[in-house]
């Protein structure tokens, strides 16, 4: 199964095309928006069967919002991520394994578009049509290096896992967000992306669409006293916008208006440890246990031909030897490893060597 959105193009993720191949039954392109997301009898048919997806990541929210959910996964960018291929592209991976080149060219395309050409419904269909075989080879390969119980948990875990939460402050993501000099600066550039994300919602089109990330901080930085002044910038002269000035002033305005109170922090407030370039200032023995982690984990990814992030997130690697557990232990590290929802095997690999690496101690 795969899906094609229309990011770059729309607003919201959802899935206008969902792909599917089953053997027995060739190659299927399903058109949700045609039929109003009502899938039911498709919902039906794959009930209880294996799902074969590539990075299903990122194809698992939008197949929710059709009320498409599977009961067993096989992810193949996983699989072949535990297998110790550098690269894991799909069409990477089809052409190592199994000796096909898949033919490219509309991955970005928009996808809301209809009706659909023929050459990118051929596309599409080709994401699908070596998926099961390329499952198989990487299946084989995961058991002979002793490692398919390791990418079952993984599935799984992919699986399960919940919706990610949504940013605290996703404005601060705009770029060029660094010319950004003061907390009214900040807070020009909050009120403009929110007019800015409140409009791409309402129009289902992609926020930098609708103005580009340039022009918020552009505004921000000069600061235009009225409309006239705002439409002398670059990228604010063309027709939609100066149509829309009187929005973008007007979010200027709110923020110039703001009490000093409720200006942005000139950083992001982390709810974990600060960022890792820092702990050599702010706590030399945290820093001294994240550096013997890190030399301790790429040792035992190395030995089992894993990329290191696989072996263990880095987010809760930081968290961990940021903040130890009470008990430094293996069995006190791997329980706090489990608690921050590490896998078994996971936790089997790293649990010894995380706990020799919070006992060091700053030279």
């Amino acid at each position: 199964m795969d899906t094609e959105r229309a990011s770059g193009y729309r607003y919201s993720q959802r899935a206008y095309l969902v792909q599917l191949r089953r053997e027995g039954a060739g190659t299927v392109l399903v058109d949700p928006i045609a039929l109003g997301g009502r899938l039911d009898p498709l919902v039906e048919a794959l009930d209880g069967t294996e799902w074969v997806l590539h990075a299903a990541s990122q194809d698992l929210p939008c197949l929710a919002e059709l009320g498409l959910r599977p009961s067993v996964l096989f992810d193949t960018e996983l699989a072949g991520r535990l297998a110790g291929f550098e690269r894991v592209a799909l069409g990477t991976l089809v052409e190592r394994l199994l000796g096909y080149r898949l033919e490219k060219g509309h991955g970005a395309a928009d996808w809301s578009r209809r009706p659909l050409p023929a050459d990118w419904l051929n596309y599409a269909a080709l994401d699908v049509e070596l998926l099961v075989e390329l499952r198989d080879v990487l299946e084989q390969e995961l058991k002979r290096q002793g490692k398919l119980e390791w990418a079952l948990e993984e599935f799984e875990a992919a699986r399960t896992a919940p919706l990610p939460r949504p940013r605290a402050e996703p404005w601060r993501r705009t770029s060029g967000i660094h010319r950004i000099r003061s907390p009214r600066q900040l807070a020009a550039v909050r009120a403009l992306w929110e007019a800015r994300d409140a409009l791409a919602r309402e129009r289902d089109i992609a926020p930098g669409r609708v103005l580009p990330d340039s022009a918020l901080v552009e505004a921000a930085v000069r600061n235009p006293a009225d409309e006239a002044a705002l439409s002398a910038l670059p990228v604010f002269r063309g027709r939609a916008q100066r149509r829309m000035v009187g929005v973008w002033l007007g979010a200027l305005q709110r923020a110039a208006a703001l009490p000093r109170t409720e200006l942005p922090e000139p950083s992001q407030q982390h709810d974990g440890p600060p960022p890792a370039n820092r702990w050599a200032d702010k706590d030399p023995a945290a820093a001294a246990r994240l550096a013997a982690a890190r030399t301790a984990l790429t040792a035992v990814a190395e030995a089992n031909t894993l990329p290191v992030e696989n072996l263990l997130l880095p987010d809760l690697v930081r968290r961990t030897c940021w903040q130890p557990p009470t008990d430094i232990s293996p069995e006190g590290v791997a329980a706090a490893l489990r608690e921050g929802g590490a896998r078994n095997w996971q936790i089997t690999l790293t649990a010894d060597v995380l706990s020799t690496a919070l006992a060091q101690q700053p030279t």
